[in-house]
């Protein structure tokens, strides 16, 4: 016996990414279903490379009674009037929105890092899926923090258009066409050009200077993996069309050298291990477009502060930074309470 499973958005890019990991993970499924917005209704959604279409149904009159999980891949304000009527009616929500991380009665979760906390869930019968920078990032982090206690954590992300979604990807694409073309430039996604530059500026500023996705990353790795943690971020935007890069500095309350952090790096669930000291010897995001790893490469001491490591880490954020983790933590939730398949 399979799961009745709901993707909410399933005509987004995560959305579509989401049924492509179902299928890929040989998820049991018994029923499956398709919501978006009603501009996609009767839309006919591949459900991965299986061959087989769904069609898309309208989320404002979905019936969510008998469903067991729905995997939410849609904006916070839809999320705030379908996730609670689903919850209601017995569905358990995995949301992909910000709405309800920060929120003390749902569980954040990623599933390498803090599976136990997904026991919480019942309270609101919705479960969070975090950031798609912060969840890479805790994956490295989880097992250098087991092994040595991390303090301090400094990190600048490069974050493809894929995080600004299908608007940001095109424009992306359409403004490399005009600048080779010579037609003026089309800027209406992003703050600045983005095609041939980058923009230090995700998501909207808040009052100290940072922009809010600097502050998710903050808040969501202490609730994720130790509210003890400082962390300090800069969040950029790159003209890569897939997959977030991260260059992480650690500082750490006990000693832990580079070979001891790539040894432990190398064993870590969720995590490969890339790092050759040598040309080519690192992760790019192309190389980990499509690939359901966090990639960890140009291991090294920080001879700065005391016990102090840099990492260089790569994911494809439309995988582990969104439908993959949100497909784990459904089979987490299915192996711990639901216990069906």
């Amino acid at each position: 016996m399979g799961y009745r499973i709901v993707v909410a958005g399933a005509t987004g890019n995560v959305g579509r990414e989401v049924l492509a990991i179902l299928i890929e993970r040989e998820f049991p499924i018994d029923e499956l279903a398709a919501v978006a917005s009603s501009r996609s209704q009767g839309t006919d959604v591949e459900i991965g490379d299986s061959g087989r279409t769904v069609k898309c149904q309208n989320i404002d009159n979905f019936d969510w009674t008998g469903w067991d999980m729905a995997i939410f891949a849609i904006g916070s304000d839809a999320t705030a009037i379908h996730a609670p009527k689903a919850a209601a009616a017995g569905c358990v929500v995995i949301d992909n929105s910000s709405l309800y991380r920060m929120d003390p009665d749902v569980p954040l979760i990623v599933p390498e890092v803090n599976p136990d906390a997904i026991d919480g869930y019942k309270k609101r019968n919705i479960i969070a899926n975090p950031n798609c920078s912060t969840a890479q990032m805790v994956v490295a982090l989880k097992p250098l923090h087991d092994a040595a206690t991390i303090k301090r954590v400094v990190v600048s992300t490069y974050q493809s258009v894929s995080g600004a979604g299908k608007s940001g990807m095109d424009e992306l694409w359409n403004q490399t066409r005009q600048i080779f073309v010579g037609d003026e430039k089309d800027i209406q996604k992003f703050t600045k050009q983005i095609a041939f530059n980058v923009i230090p500026h995700i998501d909207k500023f808040l009052d100290d200077g940072s922009t809010k996705e600097e502050w998710k990353m903050v808040v969501e790795t202490k609730k994720i993996l130790d509210p003890k943690i400082k962390v300090t971020a800069t969040c950029v935007r790159v003209p890569v069309f897939v997959g977030h890069s991260e260059a992480i500095n650690i500082e750490m309350e006990d000693e832990l050298s580079a070979e001891d952090a790539q040894r432990i790096l190398r064993e870590a669930p969720g995590v490969v291990l890339h790092d050759k000291r040598e040309d080519g010897g690192y992760i790019t995001p192309v190389e980990a477009v499509g690939d359901f790893a966090t990639f960890i490469s140009r291991v090294r001491d920080d001879p700065t502060v005391d016990n102090g490591l840099n990492l260089w880490c790569v994911s494809d954020n439309l995988r582990k930074g969104a439908a993959l983790n949100a497909v784990q933590i459904a089979e987490l939730l299915g192996r711990r309470h639901l216990k069906k398949g």
